[in-house]
């Protein structure tokens, strides 16, 4: 039998035992288990907001608070961890500012996703981020209300004040490091169990253990296996406790993004390359999603929707995969091979992505399209590096997301670009090559014509953008 999981819940210990089940959720861990009802599930599948919780977690000496979504994090993800709900705020009667700022700006309606939105705005009182009025929107983007009562909870975001616990950061680090875990954590139900090694060295002799096991990051889209799938997984491998694995490192001529980083502290990394990836990764699923879900994870798992693969490819990525000692390294786009099928063994994992810093004289632009501009899986997702040498193209390098079976390259566009102009003109004819690279399927989110239709003037507009050249006239559209 291995340790409890142990966690703070509002400052005080909790344990959970070892042979818990290991794909509980929080969300249910919290309304069946500790009768904690505030948290409501609207989606079951992180996408509404309604069961946001606040996990608060050891940094650099002192605490960060996350808004996270508890129907898709596991329990035992909270090891070592400081949870709040919505019970936690309004103590002995009395409202919290978060919820006394939502009561006089009228920001509840039914009042269903409220503890959600409240749960967000907690946070980010907490991390002290900015409350003006686009900051809001972004922090609360992984919040839906279905009575359309936006203005005001911004509102209250905006009257909620500092955060008015900040003197009590330094017993709850204190705490959370009297819990911090020395060993591993395994946990073991009904023949399923749930590990969580502490070192990358650990991780991969887990794996080379368990080569059929699933490698949990941040569980955005395996924890939909369990909420929608209903799946019963055998054996969960988390990488999130590897401290070795939540670095990035400047390499000089590029970034080493590991495992375990979460988009949201890859943001800054990555908007520093270039500024298109601050426009990306800022669509990509809301705060809750980004605080948990990794780069890696993203790219391990294949999907062809992916919004981060396109981008990393046209950057130039490799992929480091590791088995057991042994390492190996391959351009990003070489390991997706086709649909549910990626270049990795049993028994082998990603460790990183090494990202190129974009030279000052190349073109790169990265563009999305989605029904919604917040929170929503592509349609079509474009990654662009072009190199120019007096103004005519030496080499290209375009990626597409949503138009084929796998993330891939626009290898006959990227030929007939080479040596031509950098122009419109020259860019529209070219983009015609665009027919011999995909062959689209029309889905839920668009169809095939549309797609190709789009892919296109996706490169032509990237052109325009970047050139300075006026944008097209209707008839000229038209005729291109």
């Amino acid at each position: 039998m291995g340790r409890p999981i142990r966690f703070l819940l509002d400052g005080e210990v909790r344990e959970l035992p070892a042979d818990i089940d290991p794909t509980l959720t929080v969300l249910n861990l919290l309304r069946y288990h500790l009768r904690r009802t505030g948290t409501k599930e609207g989606c079951a599948e992180g996408d509404c907001g309604a069961c946001t919780v606040v996990l608060g977690e050891p940094a650099d000496g002192g605490v960060r608070f996350r808004a996270v979504n508890a129907c898709i994090l596991f329990a035992p993800m909270l090891d070592g961890k400081a949870l709040f709900t919505v019970e936690s705020l309004g103590r002995e009667g009395a409202l919290h500012p978060v919820q006394r700022a939502m009561v006089d700006a009228h920001g509840s309606q039914c009042g269903f996703c409220t503890p959600g939105f409240v749960m967000s705005l907690y946070a980010a009182q907490r991390s002290g981020a900015p409350t003006d009025p686009d900051s809001l929107k972004d922090a609360l983007a992984g919040n839906l209300c279905r009575c359309t009562g936006y203005g005001p909870i911004l509102a209250a975001g905006a009257a909620m004040g500092a955060d008015p616990q900040g003197a009590d950061l330094p017993a709850l680090a204190e705490a959370l490091a009297a819990i911090r875990p020395r060993e591993s954590l395994a946990v073991e139900h009904k023949g399923r169990r749930f590990l969580a090694p502490r070192s990358a060295d650990e991780l991969a002799a887990a794996l080379e253990a368990h080569p059929d096991a699933v490698v949990l990051a941040g569980g955005t889209d395996v924890g939909l296996w369990v909420t929608k799938q209903h799946r019963e997984l055998a054996t969960l491998v988390s990488l999130n406790e590897a401290a070795d694995l939540n670095a990035i490192d400047d390499l000089g001529g590029a970034i080493r993004i590991g495992a375990g980083v979460r988009y949201a502290d890859a943001h800054p990394a990555l908007a520093a390359l270039h500024p298109a990836f601050d426009g990306l990764l800022r669509r990509l699923g809301g705060l809750q999603v980004r605080n948990l879900g990794t780069v890696c994870g993203n790219i391990a798992n294949g999907s062809p929707i992916g919004d981060m693969p396109p981008a990393l490819i046209a950057a130039g990525a490799t992929l480091v995969l590791r088995k057991g000692a042994t390492r190996r390294e391959l351009p990003l786009e070489a390991y997706f091979l086709a649909y549910g099928k990626q270049d990795r063994q049993p028994g082998e994992f990603v460790e990183a992505v090494i990202v190129p810093k974009p030279a000052a004289d190349r073109v790169f632009h990265l563009a999305k399209l989605s029904k919604r501009f917040d929170q929503d899986i592509s349609a079509v997702c474009l990654g662009l590096s072009v190199g120019l040498d007096g103004g005519r193209v030496t080499d290209a390098r375009i990626a597409f997301g949503g138009m084929a079976a796998t993330p891939k390259r626009a290898a006959a566009v990227e030929a007939a670009l080479v040596g031509k102009p950098w122009t419109r003109k020259a860019v529209a004819a070219a983009v015609a090559a665009l027919v011999h690279d995909f062959t689209p399927i029309d889905d839920m989110r668009a169809s095939a014509a549309y797609r190709l239709e789009a892919a296109r003037n996706l490169i032509v507009r990237a052109c325009l953008e970047t050139t300075g050249e006026p944008t097209l006239r209707a008839a000229e559209a038209v005729a291109i």
